[in-house]
């Protein structure tokens, strides 16, 4: 899934730079902890073996400082993940259970809630379709009213789109 995630941060990047070149992609990769890659460094990353876990809440903290500096109206998360959240940050420590644990998924949603009332639109892109994965990032996108698109990395141009902000789906491909 690494990979999948990766090729779209990579559309993505060029797509900015080439047709809306004013706009700015700051790219976040996440398991256990959350950290900003640059656009030139995408092509070299490479996932960490054995980082367990889905740190939903430091990835959406470092997407909501991040886009905290830029001056624009609007202000969008694409979140690309393969499970559920499974870990969260107790200060600087970070806490991984899985399944996952009713205080990572309670920290996750207390991000999700800080992203929205900063303005801040999360659309994911899910690539598991497991009833509990479903069920939150659903949960998450009515809160924040954002978007979830359903697919698998073999056919990224193949989705299933539940729209939070016109209440539609649809599916595309």
């Amino acid at each position: 899934y690494f990979y999948a995630a990766k090729r779209v941060a990579m559309a993505m990047d060029s797509l900015i730079k080439t047709r809306y070149p004013k706009d700015i992609l700051h790219v976040v990769a996440f398991s256990r902890r959350a950290r900003e890659i640059k656009g030139k460094d995408l092509l070299y990353v490479s996932s960490t073996p054995g980082d367990q876990g889905t740190n939903y809440q430091d990835a959406l903290r470092l997407a909501r400082k991040l886009l905290a500096h830029q001056n624009c109206n609007n202000k969008e998360i694409i979140l690309v993940s393969d499970g559920e959240p499974t870990a969260h940050l107790e200060k600087d420590n970070v806490y991984f259970q899985y399944p996952p644990s009713l205080r990572t998924l309670q920290m996750t949603m207390r991000e999700v809630k800080a992203c929205t009332s900063q303005g801040i639109v999360i659309n994911t892109f899910m690539f598991d379709d497991s009833p509990f994965f479903t069920s939150f990032v659903t949960q998450m996108a009515r809160l924040n009213k954002g978007r979830v698109f359903f697919t698998s990395p073999d056919s990224l141009g193949k989705y299933l789109l539940m729209d939070y902000q016109t209440k539609k789906h649809k599916k595309i491909g």
